[in-house]
C-alpha cells in the first residue's frame, strides 16, 4: 500500500488532481463554519447543545457536516443536489423526453445535468425558506412541537432578513454544486460523493469523543470494535456482485469476422447504495415536520383536539427514533425503496432488448421475453439480500448504541451505520479511479487481484 501511494504521487498530473481535490474539500469545510448573515451568532452554541436530542436535525447534520447547527452558508449541504438527482432519475422513467436525453450520450447528459442544476436551486430556495420559518421561534419543527429555548434571529424576524438568509443558503448550495463539478472535472472525480464523504467523516471524531465523555473509554473502545466489524462487512458486501454470462454470435461482414466473444452483466448485491436510507429517513421525518404546524389545542381536562393527539402520537413514536413503530416502518421503507431504486437503475426489458440487438444471448436462455424474465428474476433475488443488509446496517447500530449508551451519544451515533456505508462506498470508488489512472501509466495500483 505504501509503495502504491508513492507511485500515486510520482505522476505530476495525478498529484495535481489530488492536491486540487484536497484544496476544494478544505474550502468546503471552511464554508461549513461561516455563519449566515442576519443570524444572532451568540445563540449558535445553544442550538448545538439543544440539537443533540433532535433526531431529524441529526440526520441533516450528518449530510451537512455539522453546518446545519452552525447555521452556516453551507447549512443545506449536498442534500438539495442529491434530491434533485434522484428526482431526475425517477422522472426519466415516466417522461419520454428525459428518456431520449439519456439515450443521446454526452449531449443528452449535459441537458440532464443542466436541468438538475435548475432543480437543485429550486429545492434549495424551498428548503432555506423552510429553515427560516422553522427557526423563527427556535426550531420547533425539529423538536416535535417543542421549540428550542433560543431565537436565532435575535427578535428581528422580518422579510428583509429572511431574504438575506434564503439568498445566502441558496448561494451556498449553488457554490457546493459548482465545487463538486470542479472536483469531477479537474480533480480525481466523484466530486459530490467526495463532499458527502468529507461531511460524514468530519462528524466521526466528535461522535467518538461524545461517547468517551458520557460513557467512558471502555464504551468508546466497544464502539470502535463495532465500527471495525461493520466496516469489514460493508466492504465485503459492496464488492459482491452476480455476473450473468453473455455470449455474442459470430457474424461475417465482408472478409472480417466480428463477435464471438464472451462477457458478463455485473449486478451488484447493493446496487442502490445508501439511497434507500435517505428516502426512508426523508419519509419518516415528514410527519415530524408537518406536525409542528398543526393547529393543536388542549382542553381543560388535559386532552386535546385531533391535531394535539396527532402530535402526541408522532412525538412518542417518531421523535426519538427507537420505538418499535419507528424501527418497523424504517425497515419496511428501506426494503421497499431498495427494490424501487434497483428497478430504476436496471431495466430488464431494455437490457434484454439491447442484448438481442447486438446479437448476444445468455447461455441456456432464449433471447427476448425469456431473457427479460430471467434478468428480472435474478434482479429480484439479488436485491433482497442487499436490501436486508443495508436495513441491518442502518438499524442495528442505532438500536444497540441507542440502548447501551447514556446521554445524547446514542442519538448522535444513530446514523453510525449510514455514515460507514457512505464513507466505504465513496472510498472504494475513489480508489478504483486512482487505480485506473495508475494502471494507465504502468504503475501497480491499489487493488490486488
Amino acid at each position: 500500500m505504501l509503495s502504491s501511494m508513492k507511485n500515486m504521487f510520482k505522476v505530476e498530473d495525478l498529484r495535481n488532481k489530488i492536491a486540487f481535490t484536497i484544496f476544494m474539500i478544505l474550502l468546503y469545510r471552511l464554508g461549513a463554519h461561516v455563519p449566515v448573515p442576519g443570524i444572532d451568532v451568540s445563540t449558535l452554541q445553544t442550538l448545538r447543545d439543544q440539537a443533540e436530542d433532535s433526531g431529524p436535525l441529526q440526520f441533516l447534520r450528518l449530510f451537512s457536516g455539522g453546518a446545519i447547527t452552525q447555521f452556516a452558508v453551507f447549512a443545506l449541504g449536498v442534500m438539495p443536489y442529491i434530491t434533485s438527482s434522484i428526482i431526475m432519475q425517477i422522472l426519466a422513467v415516466v417522461i419520454p423526453k428525459l428518456e431520449q436525453w439519456q439515450q443521446q450520450g454526452a449531449v443528452g447528459q449535459r441537458k440532464i445535468t443542466q436541468w438538475t442544476r435548475y432543480l437543485t436551486v429550486a429545492i434549495a430556495v424551498m428548503q432555506s425558506t423552510g429553515l427560516t420559518f422553522l427557526f423563527k421561534e427556535g426550531g420547533q419543527g425539529f423538536a416535535g412541537g417543542n421549540p428550542f429555548d433560543l431565537d436565532l434571529f435575535g427578535g428581528n424576524y422580518n422579510w428583509s432578513r429572511v431574504l438575506i438568509v434564503v439568498i445566502s443558503l441558496t448561494a451556498g448550495t449553488a457554490l457546493i454544486m459548482w465545487m463538486g463539478e470542479l472536483i469531477t472535472q479537474r480533480g480525481i472525480g466523484n466530486g459530490m460523493s467526495l463532499l458527502i464523504f468529507a461531511s460524514v467523516v468530519s462528524q466521526l471524531p466528535a461522535n467518538f469523543g461524545a461517547v468517551r465523555a458520557e460513557s467512558g473509554t471502555i464504551a468508546m473502545l466497544g464502539v470502535v470494535l463495532l465500527f471495525t466489524g461493520v466496516l469489514v462487512a460493508i466492504v465485503f458486501v459492496e464488492q459482491g456482485q452476480r455476473r450473468i454470462p453473455v455470449q455474442f454470435a459470430k457474424r461475417q461482414v465482408g472478409r472480417k469476422q466480428y463477435g464471438g466473444q464472451n462477457t458478463y452483466i455485473p449486478l451488484k448485491v447493493n446496487a442502490s447504495g445508501v439511497i434507500p436510507i435517505i428516502f426512508a429517513n426523508s419519509m419518516l421525518y415528514l410527519p415530524v415536520m408537518i406536525s409542528s404546524v398543526l393547529p393543536a389545542e388542549t382542553n381543560a381536562d388535559g386532552g386535546g383536539n385531533w391535531a394535539y393527539q396527532a402530535q402526541e402520537f408522532i412525538r412518542d413514536n417518531f421523535e426519538g427514533g427507537t420505538s418499535p413503530i419507528y424501527l418497523g416502518t424504517y425497515f419496511v421503507l428501506i426494503i421497499g425503496f431498495a427494490y424501487f431504486y434497483a428497478a430504476i437503475q436496471f431495466d430488464p426489458h431494455k437490457q434484454a432488448d439491447q442484448i438481442r440487438k447486438q446479437g448476444g444471448f445468455i447461455p441456456g436462455i432464449r433471447p427476448g421475453i425469456q431473457t427479460e424474465r430471467y434478468l428480472g428474476r435474478i434482479l429480484n433475488r439479488i436485491t433482497l439480500p442487499g436490501a436486508l443488509f443495508i436495513a441491518m446496517v442502518a438499524l442495528l447500530p442505532a438500536v444497540v448504541l441507542g440502548q447501551t449508551l447514556s446521554g445524547s451519544a446514542g442519538l448522535q451515533l444513530g446514523f453510525f451505520g449510514t455514515s460507514i456505508l457512505i464513507a466505504v462506498g465513496v472510498a472504494l470508488e475513489t480508489m478504483k479511479q486512482i487505480d485506473s489512472q495508475l494502471m494507465m501509466r504502468n504503475y501497480e495500483g491499489f487493488l490486488k487481484t
